[in-house]
């Protein structure tokens, strides 16, 4: 076992889950990732493993067929994930987030229906809240639902949907005028949509398109897409919990553990990273004597060791938090902030530490150099979480009088 990143406290049946997925992770993804990865191909049987696994149901309650386990232990398994393959962590991640959002925010009905499908892994989850022009601004949102009888007509564009072709339950948010008068804050006209699809690409259901993937400079091999809804009719017990208006929230909500999870993931990517740097600091000779023998290599990685171990303790923090109940955005955007700063460092100093040859395609550093700048990006970018950061302190320590 590694000798960084290592989490006191666990229970023993934690230990086992998180070792369980470590010999998975070892065994059956870091031999195949990069070759997968530059085929941009979708690692269906790595996904089968995990489903085998449970880990679809990770964090879906028992009595729905799930393991019931905590978000500190499926952070853990998402380091462990991340450090083999990132895109196979954004496979669970999106699944995860809409599973958390119908088992906090979801009716009975809603729960019954697709919880106990989603942990054996046969429903797939994604969630879709950008959209082309918008950015991080979620006010401006243009896509629409206008009620129509017992259902509701859905038109617009959105963008950046992970898993969007492979999953068959996209969470979307969309605006609802629906009892909220012209003028109302934005928030408070958006509503969660639960959208049941055919897996793959094209028309894959009546007003509902797939175009395809999005190239992408890195995190391949998940799928990445659009989502086009023209006309698109939902039955009006597919809106989250029932009621509209409240879609902001649900989905706020799910992504603040999305943050842990994207902070999970920047760990297990910087933790490879600093392996593959120590390695082939002790393989590669200069000047008579490995180059882990330098002062300036071992300088780069203590530096390396430093952030890999800070930003696993914040992770910790985080997942904990929220795992007792407490308010967690301040500790999830520090978290997710810290956590993505340091990948980006971390994997750029393993990359300057193989000189010439991390720049071969043959090297794995080559990969892990182009998918740690997405992390900067997913659930937020840094400006974003400085912003939910300042904010939380300045409530936290406001003057009195």
């Amino acid at each position: 076992m590694a000798r960084l990143a290592q989490t006191p406290g666990l229970s023993d049946v934690q230990q086992e889950i998180v070792s369980t997925v470590r010999d998975f992770v070892d065994k059956e993804i870091i031999p195949v990732a990069t070759a997968l990865e530059h085929r941009d191909e979708y690692p269906q049987d790595i996904v089968d493993g995990l489903k085998e696994l449970g880990l679809f149901g990770l964090m879906i309650p028992e009595e729905y067929g799930g393991l019931g386990e905590s978000l500190l232990t499926y952070a853990l398994c998402v380091e462990e994930i991340a450090r083999g393959w990132m895109s196979v962590s954004g496979i669970i991640n999106t699944h995860f987030i809409v599973a958390y959002m119908l088992k906090q925010h979801g009716t009975q009905e809603q729960r019954d229906a697709f919880l106990p499908r989603m942990a054996a892994g046969e429903v797939r989850g994604a969630f879709s809240m950008s959209e082309p022009a918008l950015g991080s601004d979620v006010s401006a949102i243009s896509s629409k639902a206008v009620k129509d009888g017992e259902e509701y007509v859905l038109n617009g564009q959105k963008m950046w949907l992970t898993n969007g072709g492979t999953s068959t339950l996209v969470a979307v948010l969309v605006r609802s005028d629906e009892g909220h008068p012209e003028g109302a804050a934005p928030h408070k006209s958006m509503t969660t949509f639960l959208v049941e699809k055919e897996p793959g690409f094209g028309e894959v259901r009546p007003g509902l398109t797939i175009p395809g993937k999005i190239d992408k400079m890195g995190y391949k091999g998940v799928d990445t897409t659009e989502l086009i809804m023209d006309g698109l009719r939902i039955p009006a017990n597919r809106v989250l919990g029932g009621t509209t208006g409240r879609g902001f929230y649900q989905m706020m909500d799910g992504v603040e553990v999305g943050r842990v999870n994207v902070a999970a993931r920047g760990c297990g990517v910087a933790q490879r990273a600093f392996e593959l740097g120590v390695a082939y600091a002790q393989q590669r000779h200069t000047f008579g004597k490995a180059i882990a023998e330098h002062q300036a290599v071992q300088f780069k990685l203590a530096e390396m060791a430093t952030k890999v171990e800070a930003a696993h303790a914040m992770m910790v923090n985080a997942a904990r938090k929220k795992d007792s109940g407490q308010r967690n955005d301040l500790e999830a955007g520090m978290a997710k902030y810290l956590a993505s700063e340091y990948c980006k460092e971390v994997v750029e100093d393993a990359f300057r530490i193989h000189g010439g040859y991390g720049f071969s395609k043959e090297y794995e550093i080559e990969r892990l150099y182009r998918e740690a700048p997405m992390l900067l990006i997913g659930e937020g970018t840094a400006e974003i979480q400085k912003m939910i950061i300042g904010r939380r302190l300045l409530e936290e320590y406001r003057m009195q009088g």
